[in-house]
């Protein structure tokens, strides 16, 4: 079921864009420029395109909500860290091989490269 409203849920986020993206800008947005007034006056009237974007956005906001419902039933309440060991066991031991140190030849102390 989960899979399945998930699926629903990016398709119409994915509608959802592209409808706010094919609308074209009556100016003003965000409120820029709108101030007292001037030519626009009233609200627009209601495309297909508005009712559309409408649509998408209840669906979206419909699947959201319940893909956190689906989330919050399979949640088994407790945290990530009491699961159990995530950390290796602690050994005494080196690594084998020294992997992180470049390999030297010999027992020297590593030294930068002298300046000529």
């Amino acid at each position: 079921m989960e899979n399945i409203v998930l699926t629903v849920h990016l398709i119409i986020a994915l509608c959802l864009i592209g409808i706010v993206l094919i609308q074209r800008s009556e100016g003003g947005g965000l409120g820029i420029g709108g101030g007292g007034g001037g030519s626009m006056s009233g609200r627009p009237g209601v495309t297909a395109l508005g009712k559309l974007t409408w649509v998408f956005g209840i669906g979206f906001v419909i699947t959201s909500i319940t893909l956190t419902v689906i989330a919050a039933q399979n949640a088994t309440g407790g945290s990530v860290l009491d699961g159990g060991n995530l950390l290796p066991p602690a050994s005494n031991e080196a690594p084998a091989g020294d992997i992180l140190l470049p390999p030297t030849g010999d027992d020297a102390p590593l030294t930068p490269p002298p300046i000529e």
